[in-house]
């Protein structure tokens, strides 16, 4: 049937060539006979010529000046020009070219060349050498005549015509979609496939809308002009290129729609290289080298070490202990003279803290039921404030400063266009449905994928259609809501209806209409007739998505039922071609109201909903969909659903460091008195202490108005309590090791206990504190907050430990000491307590084991060599952590929003909106303020949009993907008078005023044509007509006006804003960001795009009267998020530095002066981040805020670990470094053992089983990290560093030692003579080594006979 129709149009054709020979001067049809009656539903009236082979005619008056109107290339003067097309033909071609030339006209010669076609083939008066008639048909016209009209013709064109034509217009660009004008003329084949022939074949088919009859344009090349029909000649006239000017004056075309006009311009700047050194990684390079360099220090200093010893005289080494670096420890008495001022000021500080404590502790175990009280009532007081707390939630208040760049740039966004809107969408696949090919009648064979099926698109439709009709009742509007409540509606944004709301799917191709999906046409194309359906409109649409009308006879439109385009990346996903996608997209979008505003409940409300419909159908056996979906409330549901649900690990947690606590406390002398010397009330009482100082804290801060927040409940309890843990175990290990001194009372006890141990808990107390206090320095307000509340926190658990728990410790040990049972009060046992120290299992294996084997002379060398190679790989790994956190890490294990993510990364094809938002300053009214902005013809080079366009030639480095719209450009074309959108009445009322396209009686233009082409409105113009160009709505007769749509929005409905006077305070101009998928590369679009920014500011500016403080910045909704990790490497080295100032400058000053115990401190704990953040690199944990919380928080338990210990060895008056180190070791280093590393772990191990994996990521791992570290650096690395480095001997405290001796002897001497040589040492152990002393006569019973006759009003 083909062949036979092929046939017959060969013979029409070789018939009428006969019948009408090709000669130059010749028309082949002239006047117009009709309309065609072959075609239905044309975008315009389908006029068709009459067939009059006829010489062509001399043109004048009118006549001539309508050619020179529509037609100038054709002009020869008015005496010598000559045309085969009438009046009415020009008026026809005149409105045919109009709607052609409103997406084309950016680029005056492509505007040229594309009439210029039209205009020969029209008007030529050597029409027959180009024009072959195929095809004529008998019509009749309005007033009854009937004549033969040419209802099909061939036209031959040269293809050197034709190339030149198709690449002058092939980069015009639509600005309102950053997208290519030619995409829209090629039918099916967009514009990355289009070709000459493909762009003639779509502008001569008369399914287009636009042709009012079949046009068959044949491009003939100079070898193939000789086979041509006898008379053919094919035209080819002179083409312009996108860079030449028009005849008529028009400009060159700009560089966006004309490579050939762009300047030279360098792409955007590479990103920076890794860092290298000799060809190798300089990190890398740097750690080896102070690797080697490290050990050769120390080895340098034991050969010293070692070679000073052996140079010593032996009678001198006999006089003097010598320690194993070679340090003298002098035995000797010590001379006053000899102790210097800084050792003289390190005893004084420790004697007068240890006296203030003393009394102090003393003063707290006299009355201790006062004491807590007065503690309970301060801590009721401060708690009160939580009835005001505030607990932020909203993650832009908790990551982004107020005063920081994009929380600046959200507001002024937010403030002037309004919040961006509430995205609920749905992603679905279908994997396991195989695919078809489709023969196409237009379009030939298409692979379509599985999921793009009828029957799939009609389920899609039917769950588009349930959710659209989501009712619920609303007590906030007290009714019965609905989408269009809350819908965006941008077509209608004051009273919107279901249809106004932006929907945007597959289905509104066919406007959400069954009968549209449904619908079937037998449609003949070149002599072949088939059916087309669903499958020809799909394939337009997905190519031409602004089109109002398809090809097919199925006459649809592409746009969707709420009046906006729907941009094939919001429709499908996952595709190379658009039929072969892997994924349907359908998305609602929401009116983003603000949090007061009730409507903002509504639209949570509708989520829900939204939300259970979706789940539901997820749950459907019968549908035929894998997909994900996400609501805008999802991603706080989901962290708050995750918090919700790991209470219970954290209550856990809490439960085991309690019974530990509770547990290793106790004495376990016998079993007898197991229940006597427990401490689980001793334990309980801490962890009040603990709990009661986070309360009091938090009560406070919520006076004050600084908002909570999840992670200050989560951390600042963990902190606190181990560094309450850690002073409860050191205090209340002191005094079960201390034994009753001869008339000594209990509460004198406690008080000489507390005076020991207080000065280290003060030390470390106050060092955490302050450090924390610096910390809230930081502009990260989650950080600030925490290091607020976390401060307050630690100096209360301070204070509380030195009021409630001494006070607890007194009541415990009256109890203890009348060996009553610790829960059941009015039991005693018979056993009494021993009157010796209750050393334990830990301190012993210390002293013996632990201490004695690490600080061997071999084990010292290897751990010094190991922690220093640690050091050195920590920090080269330090430099390579990966900074940011991807939002999946913040979901739950198992949400639906990690299915979400999982599906957004692989399917979609664009990136988020970026929004290039000017501020005020600007003046746009100017011609020249114009230029500086669009991009058509006659703009600058480097104006606003096309810079963004520049970087859209380096998608991989500007991560831009699409450019920008631009209102300027598309108010410019608007008010073009070569299109039908700006308009005047022209009588009436209305008179000189603007006149809609629908309203066809508007003769009169708003702006005259310029000669050369490049239109520019004056002021006057420019805010006459500006307020018409926004609020006009788009049509068939005007496709521009607020027009054209970016995620079928109005693009241009909020992009200018106006002050009262009519100035525009604001506008923004979209883009695309490419599709970007982890944190780093959204920082680095934010980075990239910001540098862009800043150069379209300063090349504004220059503009003559612009502002000084103009600016243009980049806006997109998650800059909050990730700007913060532009500056997060700085922030945390500001803030980790702040806090490790206070602990040396704290150590130094406690420690009255001591330097060098100051600097070993700094050194350990800087040494202990330093391996946290390199464990963070070799186990995936990376950089970020809440790190930064965990590593603030990592130099507080440092200090636990660390400065107890340096103290400790300080102190000591053990003759050698080794033997000092050993001492704190055991003493203090089991206390800290027991009561940091021990306290902290088991309550870390159970936080592995939390379902967040924030928590997992972040406060299992990398806490459990921090504390085995800290004990490593604590426990092993920091007794051998003493050893080595620690400062010598305190000669003050060996001085006061000796006078203390020298008085003792004294005192014994005269005791001898006054009781007969009797001493007190022996009346002492006499009893002891016997064993048989009564009860009566132990020293505890006597301490219990004196608190009876003192009993005080608030005794146990």
């Amino acid at each position: 049937m083909a062949r036979v129709a092929a046939f017959i149009t060969l013979f029409c054709s070789l018939v009428l060539s006969k019948a009408h020979p090709h000669e130059p001067g010749q028309c082949i049809f002239y006047e117009e006979c009709g309309r065609n009656p072959t075609l239905n539903g044309t975008l315009i009236e389908p006029m068709v010529p009459c067939l009059n082979y006829s010489p062509a005619r001399h043109l004048s008056g009118e006549h001539y000046k309508q050619l020179v109107k529509v037609c100038p290339m054709l002009d020869r003067g008015e005496s010598n020009t000559y045309a085969c097309c009438s009046i009415p033909q020009l008026i026809s071609l005149q409105t045919s070219l109009t709607l052609s030339k409103a997406v084309l006209n950016r680029c005056p010669s492509c505007v040229d060349n594309f009439a210029h076609l039209h205009c020969i083939n029209t008007c030529s008066p050597d029409q027959s050498q180009y024009i072959n008639v195929t095809k004529i048909m008998n019509i009749t016209n309005d007033l009854g005549v009937t004549r033969e009209g040419v209802v099909a013709y061939q036209s031959y064109i040269s293809t050197r015509f034709a190339e030149r034509s198709f690449q002058s217009c092939k980069n015009v660009r639509i600005p309102a979609t950053g997208g290519f004008a030619i995409s829209t003329m090629c039918g099916r084949y967009g514009a990355k496939l289009c070709t000459p022939q493909r762009w003639y074949d779509f502008q001569g088919d008369s399914s287009n809308g636009l042709a009012p009859m079949d046009l068959d344009f044949h491009l003939v090349s100079d070898e193939a002009a000789g086979s041509l029909p006898n008379g053919i000649v094919p035209y080819n006239g002179t083409a312009l290129k996108c860079n030449e000017k028009t005849p008529t004056g028009g400009q060159e075309c700009s560089c966006q729609d004309c490579a050939e006009s762009c300047p030279v311009v360098p792409g955007p700047p590479e990103p920076p290289s890794p860092f290298k050194l000799l060809g190798v990684d300089g990190f890398l390079l740097i750690s080896i080298i102070l690797l080697f360099l490290l050990i050769l220090a120390f080895m340098f200093y034991l050969a010293v070490s070692c070679y000073l010893s052996s140079q010593r005289p032996k009678h001198l080494k006999k006089s003097k202990g010598k320690d194993l670096n070679s340090n003298d420890v002098t035995q000797r008495p010590i001379h006053p003279a000899e102790v210097t001022c800084t050792e003289k000021n390190s005893l004084a500080a420790d004697a007068l803290l240890s006296s203030i404590f003393r009394n102090w502790g003393k003063l707290m175990a006299t009355y201790p039921l006062t004491v807590l009280l007065i503690s309970a009532i301060v801590v009721a007081a401060f708690s009160t404030g939580l009835m005001h707390i505030e607990l932020t939630t909203d993650p832009v208040e908790l990551w982004s400063a107020p005063n920081s760049r994009a929380r600046q740039e959200k507001d002024f966004h937010d403030t002037h266009f309004g919040p961006f809107f509430r995205t609920n969408q749905l992603i679905l696949t279908a994997p396991s449905r195989k695919g078809h090919i489709y023969d196409s009648l237009l379009f030939g064979h298409q692979n379509f994928s599985g999921i793009v099926s009828k029957d799939l698109i009609l389920e899609l439709l039917e769950l588009q259609t349930r959710i659209r009709d989501i009712e619920f009742f609303s007590k906030d509007l007290n009714r019965t809501a609905s989408l269009k409540d809350v819908c965006f509606a941008p077509l209608n944004p004051t009273n919107p209806q279901i249809t106004d709301c932006a929907v945007n799917s597959l289905p509104q191709y066919f406007q959400n209409s069954i009968d549209n999906i449904n619908a079937k046409v037998n449609m003949t194309e070149l002599g072949v007739t088939k059916e087309v359906d669903w499958r020809d409109h799909l394939i337009y649409c997905l190519n031409s998505p602004l089109s109002f009308k398809d090809i097919t006879d199925l006459g649809l439109s592409c746009m969707a039922d709420y009046g906006a385009p729907v941009f094939p990346f919001l429709a499908v996903g996952g595709y190379n071609n658009f039929t072969y996608a892997e994924a349907l997209i359908m998305t609602f979008s929401l009116n983003n109201f603000p949090r007061t505003d009730p409507r903002f409940k509504v639209a949570l409300q509708w989520e829900t909903e939204f939300l259970k419909i979706v789940q539901e159908y997820q749950k459907d056996p019968k549908m035929n969909f894998t997909f994900a979906y996400m609501a805008e409330r999802s991603l706080e549901d989901e962290i708050n659903r995750t918090t919700a649900e790991d209470i219970p690990i954290f209550m856990i947690s809490y439960a085991v460091i309690f019974v530990y606590i509770a547990v290793a406390l106790g004495e376990y002398s016998s079993c007898k008195r197991l229940l006597v010397d427990s401490k689980f009330l001793v334990g309980l009482g801490g962890i009040l202490v603990v709990g009661c100082s986070v309360l009091a804290s938090m009560g406070f801060y919520s006076w004050v108005g600084i908002p909570s927040s999840l992670v200050i409940l989560q951390v600042v309890p963990f902190l606190v309590l181990a560094v309450g843990a850690d002073n409860i175990f050191i205090f209340v290990l002191e005094y079960q090791r201390d034994v009753r001194r001869p008339g000594e009372e209990r509460e004198e006890q406690i008080g000489r206990v507390l005076g020991n141990v207080a000065p280290s808990m003060l030390l470390c107390s106050l060092s955490e504190s302050v450090c924390f206090f610096l910390g809230a320095l930081s502009t990260m307000p989650a950080v600030k907050s925490f290091a607020l509340y976390a401060a307050l926190a630690v100096l209360m658990d301070f204070v509380l430990q030195m009021t409630s728990f001494v006070a607890l410790l007194s009541l415990d040990a009256r109890r203890q000491d009348r060996n009553r049972c610790e829960l059941l009060c009015c039991v005693t046992v018979s056993k009494e307590r021993p009157n010796k120290p209750n050393e334990g299992i830990l301190l012993p294996f210390m002293r013996k084991f632990y201490a004695p084997v690490l600080l061997h002379h071999v084990t010292r060398v290897i751990v010094m060599l190991l922690f220093i190679f640690m050091f050195c790989a920590s920090l080269f790994l330090m430099f390579n952590v990966t900074v940011g956190l991807d939002q999946e890490l913040a979901m739950p294990q198992g949400s639906y929003m990690l299915t979400y993510f999982e599906y957004l990364y692989k399917y979609f094809e664009v990136g988020v909106p970026v929004y290039f938002v000017t501020k005020k300053g600007f003046d746009f009214t100017t011609v020249v303020g114009m230029n500086a902005v669009c991009s058509s013809v006659g703009c600058d080079q480097f104006s606003l949009t096309q810079k963004i366009q520049y970087a859209t030639d380096y998608p991989e480095l500007s991560y831009i993907g699409i450019s920008s719209n631009s209102w300027v450009d598309d108010y410019i074309d608007w008010l073009n008078p070569g299109s039908k959108c700006c308009r005047l009445y022209a009588f009436g009322p209305n008179q000189g005023k603007f006149c809609p396209a629908t309203f066809l009686k508007c003769p009169f233009k708003c702006m005259k044509t310029p000669s050369d082409g490049v239109l520019r409105p004056n002021v006057e113009q420019f805010n006459k007509f500006l307020p018409d160009f926004l609020g006009n709505r788009p049509d068939l007769q005007c496709p521009k006006g607020d027009c054209l749509f970016q995620q079928g929005l109005g693009a241009y409905d909020t992009a200018v804003v106006r002050d009262e006077s009519g100035e525009i305070i604001a506008s923004r101009f979209m883009a695309y960001h490419t599709p970007l998928t982890n944190s780093q590369e959204f920082t680095a679009a934010l980075l990239r795009a910001r540098e862009l920014a800043d150069d379209i500011t300063q090349g504004m500016r220059k503009i003559p009267g612009t502002a000084e403080d103009f600016e243009v910045f980049p806006y997109t909704v998650t800059n909050v998020f990730y700007e913060q990790y532009l500056t997060i490497v700085q922030e945390g080295l500001f803030n980790i530095s702040l806090c490790l100032l206070p602990t040396f400058v704290v150590c130094c000053l406690l420690l009255g002066l001591d330097l060098i115990s100051g600097l070993l401190n700094l050194i350990t704990i800087v040494m202990i981040v330093v391996d946290t953040v390199g464990v963070m690199t070799l186990w995936g944990i990376d950089y970020n805020a809440v790190a930064l919380i965990n590593l603030v928080t990592a130099v507080g338990i440092s200090v636990e670990f660390v400065s107890h210990m340096t103290r400790s060895f300080a102190m000591s008056t053990k003759p050698t470094h080794v033997e000092r180190a050993k001492e704190a070791t055991a003493n203090m280093g089991s206390a800290v053992f027991a009561g940091v590393a021990m306290t902290n772990l088991p309550g870390i191990l159970v936080l592995a089983f939390a379902k967040a994996q924030l928590i997992q990521m972040f406060f299992f791992r990398l806490n459990l990290v921090i504390t085995l570290l800290g004990m490593a650096h604590g426990l092993v690395f920091l007794p051998v560093l003493l050893s080595y480095f620690g400062p010598g001997l305190n000669k003050a405290v060996i001085l006061q030692q000796q006078k203390a001796k020298a008085k003792e002897l004294q005192m014994t001497d005269h005791m001898r003579h006054v009781y007969d040589n009797i001493s007190f040492e022996g009346s002492e152990t006499k009893p002891e080594q016997n064993g048989t002393s009564p009860p009566s006569q132990t020293p505890a019973n006597h301490q219990g006979e004196k608190e009876d006759n003192t009993e005080r009003v608030d005794s146990f």
